[in-house]
């Protein structure tokens, strides 16, 4: 999995057309382009995620799965936020620290590499935790909000975006089989969390079809800006869900660590 996203990464930039997909059909034209990202967040909602998680200046955020760190940089950069990046791909880790350098932000962000269940980070050393479309793609969720909840000091929030799966939808498929979850919910619960806000997102469905329709139309252009391999996977990934609906939701959810974490 971490050489499929190093090779994403490595030419995610050099595809104005991807970007300008992402832009038209999925986040939306008030999403500031040096903050781009490929995963399904508004501004709106990215506002409303930090809101919950009550950040504050030199607070401590840890951003899991960041990728080219977009989100997690514009939370450090409009809320003066301590901000640690962790992520499965060495070349995303590469490419979020130029890109902190770039907006004047390498002294409020680092990024290093690591995994939901495996982050490297030391027992309560985080205010607060975010991820964005990136929990359903963790081989053992128990585990990693398990290890979310370490990282936290008690009271500490974690605020995510993901998509709840359809289990019988996504049997056989690789990624989407390891631990398909509809409802995080107990699994939060089981962690040590108490549950402060779970919701679906509203027109989530339409606005994930739209983004991969067009990258599905649009397949060719993609291939020769991305190349052949990162277009590949990009593609398939677009088409396996257009084809199979393999999502439930879109859930926004926010939660404080309200006791000690659990070893799973």
């Amino acid at each position: 999995m971490a050489s499929g996203y190093d090779t994403f990464y490595a030419s995610w930039g050099k595809s104005p057309r991807l970007r300008a997909i992402w832009r038209e059909k999925v986040t939306g034209p008030d999403f500031p382009d040096q903050f781009a990202h490929i995963s399904f967040l508004r501004l709106a909602e990215l506002r409303a995620l930090c809101d919950g998680l009550r950040l504050a200046d030199k607070c401590v955020l840890v951003d899991l799965a960041c990728g080219a760190g977009g989100p997690g940089l514009w939370a450090a950069h409009s809320y003066g936020t301590r901000l640690i990046g962790i992520d499965l791909s060495a070349v995303a880790v590469e490419r979020a620290t130029a890109n902190a350098a770039g907006l004047g932000l390498a002294a409020l962000a680092s990024f290093r590499q690591g995994s939901f269940e495996r982050t490297g980070l030391h027992e309560a050393s985080a205010d607060a935790a975010m991820s964005v479309d990136a929990l359903q793609y963790a081989p053992n969720k128990a585990r990693a909000l398990a290890e979310t909840a370490r990282v936290l000091r008690p009271g500490g929030i974690f605020g995510f975006v993901a998509f709840e799966l359809d289990a019988n939808r996504v049997s056989g498929l690789p990624v989407w089989n390891d631990d398909p979850v509809s409802d995080y919910r107990p699994l939060l619960e089981q962690a040590g969390f108490q549950l402060l806000e779970y919701r679906q997102l509203p027109g989530w469905r339409d606005q994930l079809t739209a983004g991969f329709e067009a990258i599905i139309a649009d397949g060719d252009a993609l291939t020769a800006e991305l190349g052949g391999s990162a277009a590949e996977a990009l593609l398939l990934e677009a088409s396996i869900t257009v084809e199979l609906q393999p999502y439930l939701g879109h859930v926004f959810a926010l939660a404080r660590r309200s006791r000690a974490s659990l070893t799973i």
